[in-house]
Order: structure tokens, then C-alpha cells, then sequence
């Protein structure tokens, strides 16, 4: 009978009532850091980066005046690519692209696929980077992009080798050259030093040949892959695996450009 009471009291006196106040606040603890991860992975796949242009999620803006290529899931607002639509570009908000002089156009078009890229796509976050929530870290482009984007821009200037980090900033927020400009041939040995640099570790290039990004519409084949489960396990267990997802993705990208050719003879 003794053991009985204790038994009760040890379940429904004070002690009881610690324990089970106890067990609640694990409980929600446990509750609170699920919901924290549930909510990362989330948003690094269906969500935005958080920029200062950025929207919490994407959504379809056809009124967009650049960017096109996102329009149908955008993660910027339309009236935002207006600063991208006239040419010569001059500033994207406090950010001047003419610093060392304008542009030329081949080199302006490059830099706006990356501006749109960070800015509007539903899939940067994708490649959030852990330690800046509106930054991005490792986006894999294709080594063909990153060549055609020096040969574009080789004989322009700049004077900064890391468009993010190495600008002097004024009272206004404005980025000021340290340094003296120089083309971009003698800031960067070749495409790969350039994707790799001038955004700091914002992107790297790809070894693959399809299972990188280009910024224009072959990026739809190989999204399927780069931010599929079986991708990202891929990258972490086997070459067979890794092997495997390069032949599915060059096998449909060459359905894609064989659509894309019928389609512009169709239209001629």
C-alpha cells in the first residue's frame, strides 16, 4: 500500500509535475529544431535567397523587362530588371558596372545573365551558402560559359578581382575603385579563374559538360538533375552513380536542342 502512494506521489506530486514539465520543454526543443530544418531544406528548394530584392518565394512575373528566363518563377519583382532593360547598364542599385568605363555589350549581356541568375532565379537557393542566407556558394556552370564569358569581356576593364569584397565603399553605399583599372585579360588568367573569382565563391565550373548551368533555357534539362535527390547522392557515393546522371542528362539534352531546332525550322 506504502509502495502504492509513493508511486502516486513519485507520478502526480511535484516531482511528477517536474519530470512531466521536463519531458514537455524536450519535447518542444525537439519540435522547434525539426521544424528549423524542415523550413531550411524548404526553402533551399522551393524558396528565394534573402536578398534585398528578393521575394520569400517564387512566382510568375510576365511583365518582366529582363530575365526573361525566369519569368514563369521568378524570384525578383519585375519593376527590378527595369534597371537591366536599357543598355548601356550604368547601376544596379548602388552598385555602378561603369567604373572603369562602360560595358561593351558582349560583356554587359554575360554580366546581366549572372545579376538575373542571383537575383531572379527559383533556383539559386539551391546553392545557399550556410553562412550568408542571401548569398550563394559552389553554383556549377559549364566550362563553355565561363570561357565565352572572358572572351566576351577580355578586353574591358576593371579594377576590382572580386566584384563582392574588394570595392571601397562611400557614405552613400556606393562602390568606389582601390586600385587602377586594367582589362580583364591581365585581372584574370581565363574563364575558369574568372567564374571562380569575380564572384568570390559564388560559383565554380562544372567538370561535367551537362550537369552545369549555361543561363539560358538548356539550364531546364539540367536542373532535373542537379537538384534531384539521386544527383545530390550521387556526389557523395559512387562514379558509376555520378557516370549515370551525366548519360541521363546528355541524353536529354540532345532531345532538347533536336525540339529546339525543329521548332525554329518551323518557324522560318
Amino acid at each position: 500500500m506504502r509502495k502504492a502512494i509513493y508511486c502516486c506521489r513519485e507520478t502526480c506530486g511535484p516531482e511528477g509535475q517536474r519530470k512531466r514539465k521536463k519531458n514537455r520543454t524536450t519535447m518542444l526543443r525537439f519540435a522547434v529544431t525539426l521544424l528549423a530544418v524542415i523550413t531550411s531544406s524548404t526553402c533551399q528548394k522551393y524558396g528565394c535567397l534573402e536578398g534585398d530584392t528578393h521575394k520569400l518565394k517564387p512566382s510568375p512575373e510576365p511583365k518582366m523587362h529582363e530575365c526573361t528566363l525566369y519569368s514563369k518563377s521568378s524570384c525578383c519583382h519585375a519593376d527590378f530588371t527595369e534597371q537591366l532593360a536599357h543598355s548601356p547598364v550604368i547601376k544596379v542599385n548602388n552598385s555602378y558596372w561603369n567604373r572603369c568605363g562602360q560595358l561593351s555589350k558582349s560583356c554587359e549581356d554575360f554580366t546581366k545573365k549572372i545579376e538575373c541568375f542571383y537575383r531572379c532565379s527559383p533556383h539559386a537557393a539551391h546553392w545557399i551558402n550556410r553562412n550568408n542566407a542571401a548569398a550563394i556558394q559552389s553554383v556549377p556552370l559549364c566550362q563553355s560559359f565561363c570561357d565565352d564569358w572572358y572572351e566576351a569581356c577580355k578586353d574591358d576593364s576593371t579594377c576590382v578581382r572580386n566584384w563582392l569584397t574588394d570595392w571601397e565603399w562611400d557614405e552613400s553605399g556606393e562602390n568606389i575603385c582601390k586600385n587602377k583599372c586594367i582589362p580583364y585579360s591581365e585581372m584574370y588568367a581565363n574563364g575558369t579563374d574568372m567564374c571562380q573569382n569575380m564572384w568570390g565563391q559564388s560559383f565554380k565550373v562544372s567538370e561535367s559538360s551537362c550537369l552545369c548551368l549555361q543561363m539560358n533555357k538548356k539550364d531546364m534539362v539540367a536542373m532535373k538533375y542537379l537538384v534531384s535527390e539521386s544527383s545530390e547522392e550521387s556526389s557523395s557515393t559512387s562514379s558509376s552513380a555520378s557516370s549515370s546522371e551525366e548519360y541521363a542528362c546528355q541524353k536529354k539534352l540532345r532531345k532538347f536542342e533536336k525540339l529546339q531546332r525543329e521548332k525554329g525550322e518551323q518557324t522560318r
